[in-house]
């Protein structure tokens, strides 16, 4: 299996409820729960992912 390179977003800072990337892939994007990165990734096709980061950066989903 070859080594996947996680990244975190640089918001997050250190109360753990985060997600991670793996920014490796050309058409899919791998993203997993920072707090058991032992555990399942979710697999999105990278143009799903750019939408859903460009929802959230126009404010589409609303605040937490």
């Amino acid at each position: 299996m070859t080594p996947v390179s996680w990244r975190k977003s640089s918001y997050s800072g250190n109360g753990g409820n985060c997600v991670e990337i793996a920014p490796d892939f050309v058409d899919l994007l791998p993203v997993r729960d920072s707090k058991d990165p032992e555990g399942p990734a979710l697999v999105f096709p990278a143009d799903a992912w750019r939408s859903f980061i460009a929802g959230v950066q126009a404010g589409e989903f609303g605040s937490v």
